[in-house]
């Protein structure tokens, strides 16, 4: 897969105020986003997320390291005509309507006019605003989610091949969330590049292929959804579970419901619960392993508390580790003899 981003050792300073030091927004960042993909660029706020963003539009140059888009120096003028940009607040005039706006915009692109308005009738109508309740509205009326359609619809008047989002579904209720999902699936299927900052971690892990996570400017974790969230747990179910046994799961936090214990062990215990099981002839209902969420590992991060569970989770081809519960001593063995 070709590269739509690559960014190598990416390091952007800023200088303190009053004090002859400088602080790293960005900090020897390196990571490349495939053509074709949606990639998820999350962090806490101050992470770095938009000065990354600044430098990969031309806004402003980075203090070192090399940032490309679509093959060229980040900047470029050919390249621009090929990127778009959509804010967590693009700022409309009130008074104009959804088709009226993009109308508007497509003429600064340098289309004519004629042109610009059947671009916009294609447009309000691909983001489903060219509805009769809706086409004549002033932009005014419009709730949230309905803006953010425009500004979908204004970022797509140049045909780009990479599209910036930043936040598109923030304070958008669940219809307006799924139906601006819904739109960026779409454009994916159409062979468009999207980098997806946001908040927003449930629609993050619906809509990316891969993510990575940011804190305090430097990279924390990049990988697919698949090696992310995977998890390194298993949920064992076992009835009738011989007492040597029930004790040491009721000890690591086993949940009994009636004769069935519900344990959560690491996956390099799981056969020796199995066989402990069998050895006490107790039947194994279910094993389920567990998916961990965006959110954990977010919280993970942030919190201060990644270093303590799993170290950094950057995967470089292999599963990335996303958590590192597993024991050296296997307690359930000596129960399974």
């Amino acid at each position: 897969m070709a590269a739509a981003i690559e960014i190598t050792n990416l390091t952007k300073q800023y200088p303190v105020p009053m004090k002859r030091e400088f602080v790293n927004a960005v900090d020897n960042l390196t990571l490349t986003v495939g053509e074709g993909e949606i990639f998820g660029f999350l962090g806490a706020n101050g992470a770095g997320k938009t000065t990354t963003i600044k430098i990969l539009l031309g806004l402003i140059y980075a203090t070192s390291g090399d940032a490309n888009v679509l093959g060229a120096p980040a900047g470029d003028i050919a390249v621009k005509h090929k990127i778009s940009y959509l804010p967590e607040s693009p700022y409309f005039y009130e008074h104009m309507t959804a088709r009226e706006i993009v109308t508007f915009y497509a003429q600064l692109f340098g289309m004519h006019r004629e042109d610009a308005k059947k671009k916009a009738d294609e447009l309000v109508d691909f983001v489903g605003l060219g509805g009769k309740s809706d086409v004549n509205k002033p932009v005014s009326e419009f709730s949230k989610g309905m803006r953010q359609r425009v500004g979908i619809a204004q970022s797509l008047i140049n045909d780009p091949t990479l599209l910036f989002y930043d936040e598109p579904t923030s304070g958008l209720d669940a219809i307006a969330r799924r139906d601006i999902r819904d739109l960026m699936l779409e454009l994916k299927r159409q062979g468009k590049t999207m980098f997806l900052s946001s908040h927003q971690l449930e629609d993050v892990e619906l809509v990316c292929h891969r993510a990575s996570i940011i804190h305090k400017g430097k990279l924390q974790v990049l990988g697919t959804m698949e090696e992310l969230l995977g998890g390194e747990r298993v949920e064992i179910k076992i009835e009738n579970a011989p007492a040597e046994l029930a004790a040491k799961l009721s000890a690591d936090g086993a949940i009994r419901t009636g004769d069935v214990l519900t344990v959560s062990v690491v996956r390099g215990d799981v056969s020796s619960v199995i066989d402990a099981a069998r050895s006490g002839n107790a039947s194994v209902v279910s094993i389920v392993p567990m998916k961990r969420r965006l959110e954990d590992i977010f919280v993970e991060i942030v919190g201060g508390r990644l270093d303590k569970v799993s170290g950094s989770l950057i995967s470089t081809g292999d599963r990335p580790l996303v958590n590192n519960e597993t024991s050296s001593a296997n307690p359930y063995k000596e129960i399974a003899k």
